[in-house]
């Protein structure tokens, strides 16, 4: 009895909601075995590749999967679901979210309620992941890791809450990685079989696919927790330590104008100036022309004037 109580927390793995009782949900910055467990896994298996190899297909997933999710969280779990900068219909916004949660960094409820605080509280007392309160690394990627940051902060987000979709797989978000994962391996298995010229097996495909593209991923994103709040220029006199990174925003595909961002989180477009490279922008504006989103917030008039001024 008392190994199956210590095994209960590892039942948020397939159930975000179960094992929650089993854990401490107080203001402790402890960090649970259960959610170190898989994020350490994650990256050992990254090592991997030293036994599938290398081909070119492997590395194209690699890259076409880091792009794809990393707008899926720029674009959607942030500019959308976190800010609501434009609308879009119930059937594009759980695509995204699916294809948000298939790079391993929860549901889209529990990552927009958490990102909600963190406006709410930007490096001050409250902000889950702040450098200045809690240190670089906890910002950059213990803070998730520790179980009073588990559970979604439902009264943050009641307007996606709504939604049973997403609530589901806000549930349930392992369901996203699994089926990539099974995805990935049946395409280099039919590759393996039907195209052998391309030296690519099922195993190599999720480990390129997968693993290396999701802990590529991770550290990517959470560079806007972390660098993004210590390196780079203070455009405006925010009361937090939001800075902007070119780097990042390049790495990011626009989110590293966080100064800009911080400054007036109400627009859709981070870049305030034409060189600021915002990839994410440049995306949706894109699929606003298709007509799968609409009524992208602008920058302001008044916002406008004062970047003139700067």
């Amino acid at each position: 009895m008392r190994l199956l109580n210590r095994l209960k927390p590892m039942l948020v793995w397939f159930d975000t909601q179960s094992g929650l009782d089993s854990v401490a949900t107080k203001d402790s910055n402890k960090l649970g075995w259960a959610q170190v467990t898989p994020f350490v896994f994650m990256h050992l298996m990254v090592f991997a590749v030293v036994w599938v190899g290398f081909s070119w297909a492997a590395l194209w997933s690699a890259i076409i999967l880091y792009l794809v999710r990393m707008f899926a969280i720029t674009g959607f779990y942030h500019r959308y679901f976190s800010h609501k900068l434009f609308k879009t219909s119930r059937f594009i916004q759980f695509f995204f979210a699916f294809m948000g949660a298939s790079a391993a960094q929860r549901g889209p409820l529990w990552w927009a309620s958490h990102h909600r605080v963190h406006h709410q509280a930007s490096d001050k007392e409250g902000d889950p992941h702040s450098p200045r309160l809690q240190g670089f690394i906890w910002s950059h990627c213990l803070w998730f890791l520790a179980p009073k940051n588990l559970q979604t902060k439902t009264d943050k987000v009641k307007d996606f809450n709504k939604f049973p979709e997403l609530r589901w797989l806000d549930r349930f978000d392992i369901t996203a990685p699994l089926v990539l994962i099974v995805t990935l391996y049946c395409a280099g298995f039919l590759m393996e079989i039907y195209y052998p010229q391309l030296e690519t097996t099922g195993a190599q495909m999720v480990i390129w696919g997968f693993f290396i593209s999701t802990v590529a991923l991770y550290h990517g994103t959470y560079t806007i927790n972390s660098l993004a709040h210590c390196f780079g220029s203070r455009r405006f006199d925010t009361p937090d330590d939001s800075r902007n990174n070119a780097l990042l925003a390049i790495i990011t595909l626009g989110e590293g104008w966080h100064n800009n961002h911080h400054f007036y989180p109400g627009s859709a477009r981070q870049g305030f100036l034409w060189w600021e490279f915002d990839m994410t922008f440049y995306l949706l504006k894109v699929m606003s022309w298709c007509g799968l989103v609409w009524d992208l917030k602008p920058i302001p008039i008044e916002v406008q004037k004062e970047i003139k001024r700067k």
